[in-house]
């Protein structure tokens, strides 16, 4: 080789080195897609991170999501779903965002039995990414749209997968997984519905993320305390930023949230989720709220996902751009 092409094979080298830094240095951007533009509403459950290398991931859309062609969505990777319960794997849906009120949003499109999860994965080309029995679910729904099931993938407790430069992988949750009626549908369907009983598909989850610039991302899913979030969570991952569900009766309550961070997880950061409530009006905290009392209990700044604002995080899980506390 002359020295002109060392020269240039040296400058290349270097432009990939440079780029392999950036992605590595960079914010993990997190923004939620609820149902009210910058508002905290009821029904919000979505969040999309993103990666310094530009990978992105759409996690548990819920019903704040106005179907494949909703703007706010970009380019997505993969989609991850803690559970199969409607109010996560998208069984209706808002038709447009802002429909309704706040505090009970208008989600009245169907997606049964496909899924909002499916519908978009379809238009998308993702991956869904699940643990237990979800993925074969999953997979008939792709297969019966004529799509990929192979675009359904497994991870289990302990494992992991990669999605561009982020590893995923699951981890246990405590609450129940079970398939209504609705949403397996023909025949079978029909029974369980009228049998008032749903089809199993294994364990709930809670997701653990560890992006390219090193932040890990704890992803509670619905749960309740367990021992996995100190000896799992915190102890082997590390989890700095946690998503912690605060609902209460069907998820950890906010006092039961706050000791999960405080003593159990410890993250530097928390995005509080599934509140169940008209958390914000006009961008603020409402008083006398689930919120409210989650973001006084725990010791660690709570950001509120403000629908459509994107928040930054680096690698120690510090919000840096887009704050809201």
């Amino acid at each position: 080789m002359d020295r002109i092409g060392i020269f240039a094979a040296a400058l290349c080298a270097g432009a990939l080195l440079a780029g392999s830094a950036a992605a590595q240095t960079g914010n993990v951007k997190v923004t939620p897609l609820g149902s009210h533009d910058g508002e905290f509403c009821a029904g919000d459950r979505a969040l999309i991170f993103e990666d310094p290398d530009g990978t992105r991931i759409l996690y548990d859309i819920g019903r704040t999501v106005a179907g494949p062609d909703d703007e706010r969505l970009g380019e997505i990777d993969a989609i991850l779903v803690s559970h199969i319960h409607g109010d996560h794997v998208g069984d209706r849906r808002i038709a447009a965002v802002n429909a309704g009120e706040c505090g009970s949003p208008d989600a009245s499109v169907s997606t049964a039995p496909n899924t909002g999860t499916v519908e978009i994965a379809m238009a998308k080309n993702a991956r869904i990414i699940t643990g237990s029995e979800m993925p074969s679910f999953f997979a008939s729904k792709l297969q019966a749209l004529g799509g990929d099931k192979s675009k359904s993938e497994l991870v289990r407790f302990g494992g992991s997968r990669k999605v561009g430069g982020v590893a995923v992988t699951t981890v246990p949750a405590v609450h129940s997984n079970g398939v209504s009626g609705a949403l397996i549908g023909g025949e079978l369907g029909q029974h369980l519905s009228e049998a008032g009983l749903a089809a199993y598909v294994g364990p709930p989850t809670g997701y653990v993320l560890t992006f390219s610039n090193g932040l890990v991302a704890y992803l509670s899913g619905d749960t309740g305390i367990t021992a996995e979030q100190d000896l799992v969570v915190r102890g082997h991952y590390g989890a700095k930023l946690a998503v912690m569900n605060i609902g209460d009766t069907f998820t950890t309550g906010p006092k039961e949230a706050a000791y999960v961070v405080n003593e159990l997880v410890k993250p530097a950061s928390v995005i509080p989720s599934h509140a169940n409530e008209a958390a914000t009006e006009g961008g603020k905290l409402r008083e006398g709220t689930r919120t409210e009392a989650f973001m006084k209990a725990a010791s660690m700044p709570v950001h509120v996902p403000l629908s459509g604002r994107t928040m930054e995080f680096d690698a120690e899980g510090n919000c840096v751009v887009g704050c809201e506390e």
